[in-house]
This record gives C-alpha cells, sequence and structure tokens, in this order.
C-alpha cells in the first residue's frame, strides 16, 4: 500500500510536466507568428540596398572627351633692348622669344557629326586644339564658333563612330536632384563626381554677361571646364563651367550652363557661326530703396538707365541717363538681368515700343533693334 501514494505521485508530476511543455511550446508558437506577421523573418541570401550610378556613366562617358588646346605666346622685350645704344652690347635687334602655353579642358559631344561644346575659356586664342576620346581615338578640332557672353564654344571632329549625350530637361531641374560630373580635372583622366543641384538660376556671379546658372556641391576642378552635368539618367543637364574657390580646387560651389541654354547657342553657332542677340544701346541699372526714393518712385519696378551708347537707337531717339524703363513691348522689367535677356532675345531689325518714365511722366517710344555688338566696339556717352 505505501507504493501506491509514490506511485501517483509520479504520474501526476509527469503529467504536470507534459501539460508546462505544451503550454510554453504553445506560447512559442504564438511568438512566432506574431513576429512573422509584423517582420519578415530575414533571410541570409537577401541582398543589402544599393544605389549605383553605373548605367548612367555607361550611358554619358563615351560622350565627353578631353581636350587640350596651345597657343604661342611671344614674351615682348625690354623697350631699352631697342634703343641703338644697348644693341651694340647685345649684338643688334633683339628677336622676341617664343613659348607655348597650353591648356587642358572638357568637352561634350552633343551629334554623331562629331559637333563639341565645350568653354571658350578652354580655347579662347588656341593655335591648336586636339580633342581625345574615351576610347582612345584623338583629332584636331575645328572651332565652329564661340559665344563669350555665355563662355560656350562648339568644335567640330572629323571621327567615324562617334557616341553623343542625349539633351536632358535643365529646365526641370529640382535643388536636391542628383547630378553627376563627369571631366577630365587636373588631367589624371575621365572623372565622375556626384552631388545635388544645390540652386538653380543663380545671376549676378559677375562671371559671365548672360547668367542663369545650376549650382551644385559635385567636384568640380580645373580641367572640369566644359565637362558634362548628367542627371541619373545618363542625360546632359548642363555644361560645368566654373567654381567658387579660395584655394583653386573645389569647395563644394560649381556652376554648369544650364543645357536648355547651351542648346540655344549651340543652335545659333552651327546655323550662324555666332550668336546673334539684340540691343538697343543701353546700359542699365537695377532700382534700390536708396535710388526710387531720390526719384520720387513708389515702387522698385523697372531699370535706371545709367548710360547710354553713342550711336545706337536709344541715343539717337533722345533716351538720356536717369530715365526709367518700366516695360518693353509691354514686357514689365523688374531686374537689369531680366531686361537683358528680353533685349538680347529681340530680333535686330524689329521694331520695339520702350515706355519709360521721366521726371515723373510716363512717355514711350519706338526703337529699331540692332545687332548686339562685342562690348569693346561700343563708347558710351
Amino acid at each position: 500500500m505505501s507504493a501506491s501514494p509514490l506511485l501517483r505521485f509520479g504520474l501526476q508530476a509527469t503529467i504536470a510536466g507534459l501539460v508546462a511543455g505544451l503550454l510554453i511550446l504553445w506560447a512559442m508558437s504564438g511568438n512566432d507568428e506574431t513576429i512573422s506577421a509584423d517582420q519578415p523573418p530575414l533571410s541570409l541570401t537577401r541582398q543589402p540596398w544599393q544605389t549605383s550610378f553605373n548605367q548612367a556613366v555607361k550611358q554619358a562617358g563615351p560622350g565627353v572627351v578631353n581636350i587640350y588646346s596651345s597657343k604661342t605666346i611671344k614674351r615682348r622685350l625690354h623697350p631699352l633692348l631697342d634703343n641703338p645704344l644697348f644693341q651694340q652690347f647685345f649684338g643688334g635687334p633683339q628677336v622676341p622669344r617664343e613659348r607655348i602655353q597650353s591648356s587642358l579642358g572638357s568637352g561634350v559631344l552633343v551629334s554623331a557629326d562629331g559637333y563639341v561644346l565645350t568653354n571658350n575659356h578652354v580655347i579662347a586664342g588656341a593655335d591648336e586644339i586636339k580633342v581625345a576620346l574615351n576610347d582612345g581615338r584623338s583629332a584636331q578640332a575645328q572651332l565652329i564658333g564661340s559665344d563669350p557672353g555665355t563662355d560656350l564654344a562648339l568644335l567640330e571632329i572629323d571621327l567615324p563612330d562617334l557616341t553623343s549625350l542625349k539633351f536632358g530637361q535643365s529646365d526641370q531641374l529640382l535643388v536636391g536632384d542628383v547630378v553627376l560630373a563627369i571631366g577630365n580635372p587636373f588631367g589624371v583622366g575621365q572623372t565622375v563626381t556626384m552631388g545635388i543641384v544645390s540652386a538653380t538660376g543663380r545671376q549676378h556671379l559677375g562671371i559671365n554677361t548672360f547668367e542663369d546658372f545650376i549650382q551644385t556641391d559635385a567636384a568640380i576642378n580645373p580641367g572640369n571646364s566644359g565637362g558634362a552635368l548628367v542627371n541619373p539618367a545618363g542625360e546632359l543637364v548642363g555644361i560645368n563651367t566654373a567654381i567658387y574657390s579660395q584655394s583653386g580646387g573645389s569647395q563644394g560651389i560649381g556652376f554648369a550652363v544650364p543645357a536648355a541654354l547651351a542648346q540655344r547657342i549651340l543652335d545659333q553657332l552651327v546655323n550662324n557661326g555666332r550668336v546673334v542677340r539684340g540691343w538697343l544701346g543701353l546700359e542699365l541699372q537695377n532700382i534700390d530703396r536708396d535710388l526710387a526714393t531720390s526719384f520720387g518712385l513708389k515702387s522698385l519696378q523697372g531699370v535706371i538707365v545709367a548710360g547710354v551708347y553713342r550711336n545706337t537707337p536709344a541715343h539717337q531717339l533722345g533716351l538720356r541717363p536717369g530715365d526709367i524703363i518700366t516695360a518693353i513691348d509691354g514686357i514689365k522689367l523688374n531686374d537689369a538681368n531680366q531686361a537683358l535677356n528680353t533685349i538680347s532675345g529681340l530680333v535686330p531689325e524689329q521694331t520695339v515700343a520702350v515706355t519709360f518714365l521721366r521726371r515723373g511722366k510716363q512717355l514711350e517710344i519706338e526703337l529699331a533693334v540692332i545687332e548686339r555688338p562685342k562690348e569693346q566696339s561700343a563708347r558710351r556717352r
């Protein structure tokens, strides 16, 4: 009889252990279901998240070229060496010494016919221009035309099987969009850097006469000038032109000419060999609050005539410094840069109505547009 209580106790303990084990297994099974519902199970074979612009570089890279230009510089001799007395000691008249000055930059193939866009400052004054492709080929380039106002130039090379870049929609770029700069910095070879669009429509920088820059923090260094700024699809959205730097190297502030503007310049250089812009013969200035007060103006709308060039339509029809131009052909003017772009977009020989204020009185005259000359060829009065 003494064995029966012990046996019962053993059976009870065994049953309790089985029940507890089943309860634990059930609880663990329920937790697994909860985890699988809220969080997917980790997989040892899953690839980590990656972003690569390799395809954009593959598409755009072949269309970005290196440009090597050179020109002969004659060193002027000291004026004393032209003196016959000194020539007795130096063996007669001295021949000016010559040296070769080289320049390095980048360019963009914009057509399979061999047209290459670059910066004007890369090839300005060059006696010889050589274009080297990313596939190892090279060719002498011919200058088709240049536009110092936007610092753009168009070259042409004669090589088969060229890969050109497709123009993107630079006017749709937004601040924060990713961009890639492709060029040949410091002559090390084709290099790609990445950044974002830091700003659009940058003006009043004093770099070019006509400014509408894309600003980017993609590294741009000497040798990148004339290279491509592309979007993640490998499309051309800008021509890298300048940097703001106190050291000479990239400090995260670079500027590119928008592709839309570059394409308009390209079309004119192909068709005319030069860029034709309208001109009235005016030098214009923004109206600030001090000027508005001194002229008795109620608003800052309009631009003030700071100077009038001789023998121009504005001079001939009597516009004067101090006149305030408020509109051209009904287009209201808000600042000098807008006025410059409005006038330069006019077609030579067309007639436009200029609305202006003189001593508080509103007047209007009609001016014939002429072609904008080089800045050196005109004189202000």
